[in-house]
């Protein structure tokens, strides 16, 4: 019956034509081939509709059920095909090579394709999914935007290692970063004291915990930024990357969440920064299900600030409850004492399904030598109160026990080599494809980023951003022609597919049904998606709310919230208001959340600000013009300060700072990070 119908339905003559696509004029008239191999074949008498170019392809499979017979049917049939492509177009009967001969085959269907889908596949250079965006580096304003993009990458990297070096570097490396070295001998005495006790650096730590060769996908490197500095004349608490060093590593095979004290930084004593940035920490590891590995060298909450890191509930105690939970979850806990472990922290290692002490340096009690002599007066060394040999021989609280360092990694690692834990294999990720390269160099993304501080922001098209993050720069766009505003669509990250909605101007109501629409597709099909953020916020006007934007702005917002896919946004330029909360900001739980150092993040924009203040402000009814301008001027300054990616990586609103060209790895280690948890029902 089905042979029957399809050949009725294809090959009945008198079928109305099929009109070719808007390239191809001709109109074009299907054949079709239905019969054993053995069953001798008469073409059709070419008609006046007949195409003068046809591909002649085969059906992939057979759609009888019974199998065909073998024999000289097959050359029949080949040759049949043969003279069919003839007659309906003899110039092509000189070049068309006719398949070779599978007995498997049931059905030969004449194609109404110009080009077959599979050679555009094929060829790079000819596939309609390939973006298009070189780069005129002649251009004065790519020129000019170039300058001031690598300007501002020179400072972040700058930035970055004054922190990963304590703050011990030259007068020089210190004015790239902005900074002035007040605080160098008190940094360089303290690393110096540290090293002096056979204790390696955080940060070397964590290069020999990681598997060799591999990726350390650092986070909010630049974390407690100028949050403790009020008076730059005046010596201040410098709290380095907030006095603790957090990110994903692969250590066996495993990628695992570290979190290493800094005891470099007060001690390694908790800041609020501290606090807030090891919570984020076992949080993302909670989200994708990565064992924890903590590096305790740590003196406690900072008593100076106990007001601010110890009673709430987003305080210190809520890392131990933390720890619990994920523990219940089966996500590993495993901790290596390697320095102090005192007070509240000595749950770290007590709470971990693993814990490793190192003899000598560690050590773990609720109470220290003095609060012991000042509670019972009893005299003890820290060594003799709850060193190495005290638990691991007599308590029992730690498992395993490490001559120094190096000793104590190589234990975590033999910890993590036993978890019997490997990340979700091809077979899991069956859209695993192989990676490839932009077409376009990631270097070249500055230049395409307008002033963010301008008064005016020029417009850029993002897909020439897309074409310089994802694979082979082929992107499929997803209702190309609806609400412009919003690109939407699919590619691949290091052979990871992936979901990409973007900016390309304010968001209208269609603009945020697309969306919508393309976040359900992506959690249908259980694909991450990528929001690459430059948003004003939603139209807005009396035209606008009529046609209902805040409604189907709604729409898009609750699609970001409910779907249970993994996401991560990297703000590319500004982020203002409901645009933010649309795109995925920080609210909305994205697993990471990236900013370039140009993107500017605020509830609105400066100019704005300032002008809606100065509107509402009673005190100013009745001033002056100066006296307006000067609080304008106020505000927008004001909002430059804090709108900055610095400001808001200090107080961790995002998980880090990045140049442009580095966005395509650390999307991927992002991506990779999520491969250990299911994805959830939303």
């Amino acid at each position: 019956m089905f042979r029957t119908s399809v050949m009725r339905a294809l090959g009945r003559p008198g079928r109305p034509s099929i009109t070719a696509g808007p390239v191809d004029t001709v109109r074009l008239r299907t054949a079709a081939l239905l019969r054993h191999p053995s069953t001798p074949v008469v073409a059709p008498a070419s008609t006046a509709t007949a195409t003068p170019a046809l591909w002649c392809s085969r059906h992939s499979e057979s759609t009888s059920a019974d199998p065909p017979a073998k024999g000289a049917g097959g050359g029949e049939k080949a040759k049949a095909t043969e003279d069919l492509c003839a007659e309906a177009t003899p110039a092509a009967a000189a070049t068309f090579k006719p398949a070779a001969t599978d007995d498997r085959v049931g059905i030969d269907y004449v194609r109404l394709y110009a080009h077959h889908p599979i050679d555009y596949e094929r060829s790079t250079s000819h596939s309609p999914n390939t973006l298009r965006f070189p780069a005129d580096t002649s251009d004065p304003t790519f020129q000019e935007n170039m300058a001031r993009m690598e300007g501002l990458v020179q400072q972040l990297r700058a930035r970055v290692r004054y922190v990963q070096a304590g703050g011990v570097v030259s007068a020089e490396e210190a004015a790239k970063a902005g900074v002035s070295v007040l605080s160098l001998e008190a940094d360089d005495r303290t690393r110096k004291l540290h090293l002096s006790r056979g204790k390696m650096l955080a940060r070397e730590r964590i290069e020999r915990l990681i598997d060799p060769g591999t990726r350390f996908l650092e986070l909010s490197q630049l974390a407690g930024w100028d949050l403790y500095w009020d008076d730059k004349k005046k010596e201040y608490e410098r709290c380095y990357s907030g006095g603790i060093v957090t990110g994903v590593g692969i250590v066996n095979g495993v990628r695992c969440m570290l979190v290493a004290n800094d005891a470099t930084v007060k001690g390694g004593t908790y800041y609020p920064i501290t606090v807030k940035k090891h919570l984020r920490a076992q949080k993302i590891a909670a989200q994708n299900h990565l064992p924890c590995i903590y590096l305790v060298d740590s003196g406690g909450a900072n008593l100076s600030r106990q007001d601010e890191v110890f009673p709430d509930e987003q305080h210190f105690g809520h890392i131990f409850f933390n720890e619990a939970k994920m523990s219940a979850k089966s996500i590993s806990q495993i901790a290596v004492v390697m320095g102090s472990c005192t007070a509240g922290g000595a749950y770290v290692p007590a709470m971990a399904d693993e814990s490793i002490i190192v003899a000598r340096n560690g050590t773990i009690f609720l109470g220290g030598p003095p609060l012991v002599f000042a509670a019972t007066g009893e005299k003890v060394t820290a060594e003799e109160l709850g060193g190495a040999d005290v638990h691991c021989r007599v308590s029992g609280v730690a498992d395993h026990y490490a001559t120094d360092d190096l000793h104590a990694l190589y234990l975590a690692r033999r910890a993590v080599a036993n978890l019997n834990l490997k990340e979700y294999n091809e077979e899991r990720n069956p859209t695993d494809v192989k990676p490839v390269p932009p077409l376009y160099d990631p270097k070249e993304l500055g230049g395409f980023i307008p002033d963010m501080l301008s008064d005016v922001v020029k417009s850029f098209d993002v897909r020439a951003i897309v074409a310089r993050i994802v694979d082979g720069s082929r992107f499929d766009e997803f209702k190309a022609l609806y609400g412009s505003t919003l690109v939407c669509g699919f590619a691949s990250i290091e052979g990871m597919q992936i979901g990409i909605i973007a900016n390309h101007g304010i968001l209208y109501s269609e603009s945020a049904l697309k969306g919508a629409h393309f976040i359900g597709l992506c959690t249908q099909r259980k694909v991450p998606l990528l929001f690459l953020q430059n948003i004003t916020g939603f139209m807005v006007g009396k035209k606008y709310e009529a046609g209902g934007i805040a409604r189907n702005g709604a729409r898009l917002v609750m699609a970001v919230s409910t779907a249970p896919v993994p996401k991560v946004t990297v703000i590319i330029g500004g982020s203002y208001g409901a645009g933010n909360y649309g795109m995925c900001g920080r609210a909305f739980e994205p697993r990471f959340l990236f900013m370039w150092p140009n993107a500017r993040i605020s509830v609105m924009g400066g100019t704005q600000a300032a002008t809606v203040l100065a509107l509402t402000n009673r005190n100013l009814k009745n001033a002056s013009e100066a006296e307006v301008v000067a609080f304008k001027d106020r505000v927008k300054k004001k909002y430059e300060r804090e709108g900055s990616c610095y400001y808001s990586t200090a107080r961790l609103w995002d998980d880090g700072v990045i140049a442009p060209e580095d966005t395509r790895v650390v999307v991927a280690e992002a991506l990779r990070a999520t491969r250990l948890a299911p994805v959830e029902k939303g």
